[in-house]
């Protein structure tokens, strides 16, 4: 009888002492610090600068004071909230010393850089001469290897932009599809090892086509072989329209998309729209393609020059910038997740709208959201989920229920509230 006694004894002093350590855990300054921070919208957000990185790279080769152009277009593209900044600037060594000047700029502002060049000869880009497919791959590999300072962890480079404009041509039109589909592959396993061998993580699997040619050439096996990741140039009047070829090109390749290209207004499709017709039409697609996952990233066609122009020439800023920075800088909840006695939840799905996360250890998780009406939803085995409004909170710790107690449980959650009541402070 001694022994059963000294027994409950024992487990009541170990559950005291389980409880004063969870409520201590409480106190811990590093409350939301271990958890995996993802506060952008997608994994690529990108603003492009091809109308100045490319067309203007021999004419402003040598003149020192286009520096500060491109330091303010890139200052502003970093401002907007973007990740990268897309560079279209010819990978031949004529182009090499003017493609540096944009990248040391955008490696100041904190940016990642979308190289979206090409060799100047595969479309006869500045004269160049016509190059072939296998000239093309050769040449690529050396430019990767030659400069390896160029590039940083994070970085994404595109080989061939838009393939079907030069070399062999256009698949829809020659019937090459194998062909086509071939040389993607090719090129893609080349600079893909050559990154390897310069020590760089660069994703080289971003081939930009036009939707139209991504359904011919992007099915299951092709789309699998080059990463799972499908990249499309692709304007076009209805913002649902642009949805649901994103769907269309989800479904029958089996990968993720990334918007190459998008923007408005291209005269020929959207007419001439005012500043505040470009900013609703912008808003109106991006809150279309906000509840995808499938779409991992986006790249605006253009921050500057072009009638798809975020900024004026003056560098003052369009109605359509507002509406893509709240998307590129979305708001953030950060939340911690425990039980009835304290103690962390681990595992726990945690969701508000599209996005996703999984709570740490520590109980904690990290999420975008867009506005204070959308939900939190938290959910996991054993537990009773909690649908709640985030209402305009930055931080949130959300108690979960069990949704059966054992006995131990009970006794243990008995002497947490106990402890914490005589921890209150009298009036």
């Amino acid at each position: 009888m001694r022994a059963f006694y000294l027994i409950i004894i024992l487990t009541v002093v170990f559950l005291i002492g389980i409880s004063v350590a969870i409520l201590k855990s409480q106190n811990s300054d590093q409350f939301y610090t271990n958890s995996i921070v993802d506060t952008t919208w997608w994994e690529i957000q990108s603003i492009d600068a091809v109308k100045y990185s490319r067309d203007l790279a021999r004419e402003k080769a040598k003149d020192e004071t286009f520096d500060a152009v491109i330091e303010k277009q890139v200052s502003l593209i970093a401002s907007a909230g973007a990740t990268h900044i897309g560079i279209g600037t010819p990978y031949d060594a004529e182009f090499l010393p003017f493609m540096k000047r944009w990248v040391l700029a955008a490696r100041k502002y904190g940016l990642k850089v979308w190289f979206r060049g090409n060799l100047a000869g595969w479309e006869g880009w500045f004269g160049y001469k016509k190059i072939t497919r296998q000239e093309h791959i050769a040449r690529t590999k050396e430019f990767i290897l030659a400069n390896g300072e160029l590039f940083e962890d994070g970085d994404i480079f595109s080989a061939c932009p838009e393939c079907e404009n030069g070399g062999s041509g256009d698949p829809r039109h020659t019937g090459d599809i194998g062909g086509h589909r071939k040389f993607l592959i090719d090129e893609y396993k080349i600079t893909n090892d050559s990154f390897r061998k310069i020590g760089k993580n660069v994703r080289s699997n971003f081939i930009p086509m036009n939707g139209d040619v991504a359904k011919l050439i992007m099915d299951k096996e092709t789309t699998k072989t080059l990463g799972g990741v499908v990249v499309i140039d692709h304007y076009v009047k209805d913002p649902g329209q642009l949805l649901r070829d994103i769907n269309s090109i989800s479904q029958t390749s089996g990968g993720k998309v990334v918007l190459g290209e998008f923007g408005a207004p291209i005269p020929d499709i959207h007419g001439n729209l005012t500043e505040k017709e470009q900013a609703d039409w912008l808003g109106g697609s991006l809150t279309e393609l906000s509840g995808k996952p499938q779409l991992i990233g986006v790249n605006y066609w253009v921050g500057f020059g072009g009638t798809t122009a975020l900024w004026k020439d003056d560098y003052s800023q369009k109605k359509a910038v507002d509406v893509l920075r709240k998307y590129f800088k979305p708001k953030v909840l950060s939340g911690k997740v425990i039980d009835e006695i304290g103690k962390p939840i681990k595992g726990a799905d945690v969701s508000i709208g599209a996005k996703m996360a999984t709570t740490q250890s520590d109980g904690t998780f990290i999420l975008p959201y867009l506005s204070d009406e959308d939900l939190l939803q938290i959910k996991v085995p054993g537990y009773i989920g909690v649908s709640e409004k985030i209402g305009g909170r930055k931080e949130a710790e959300v108690v979960l229920k069990k949704s059966r107690e054992d006995f131990i449980f009970k006794i243990r959650k008995f002497l947490f509230n106990f402890i914490r009541l005589r921890r209150k402070p009298w009036a």
